[in-house]
């Protein structure tokens, strides 16, 4: 849970930020600083571009692979939910045929 107070920036910014730590090879804390930015969302950003580019370590999702689990989650709920109703209803009818 996020504070009231938490600073949202644009995916520019985050781009340009993680750009700038890579072109300069400056420690992160120090672009962060320079930025105004916290170090450990820019530390995150930088962590989530180089997934993003393949460099990241093992069990580190790209962006795009979080997205599709994030998706395949929701659907799995749903369909959890789904299954859930339709046994009730077999449960309600099957009481109902032996009346």
């Amino acid at each position: 849970m996020g504070s009231k107070y938490t600073k949202r920036y644009t995916a520019e910014f985050t781009r340009d930020a993680v750009a700038l730590v890579d072109s300069t090879g400056r420690a992160v804390t120090a672009v962060a600083r320079e930025l105004g930015a916290s170090p450990e969302s820019l530390r995150g950003w930088y962590r989530q571009a180089r997934a993003d580019r393949g460099e990241g370590g093992s069990g580190e999702l790209a962006t795009a692979e979080r997205e599709e689990l994030k998706r395949l989650r929701r659907q799995n709920a749903e369909q959890a939910e789904t299954i859930g109703v339709l046994r009730k209803a077999a449960v309600f009818f099957a009481k109902e045929s032996d009346r």
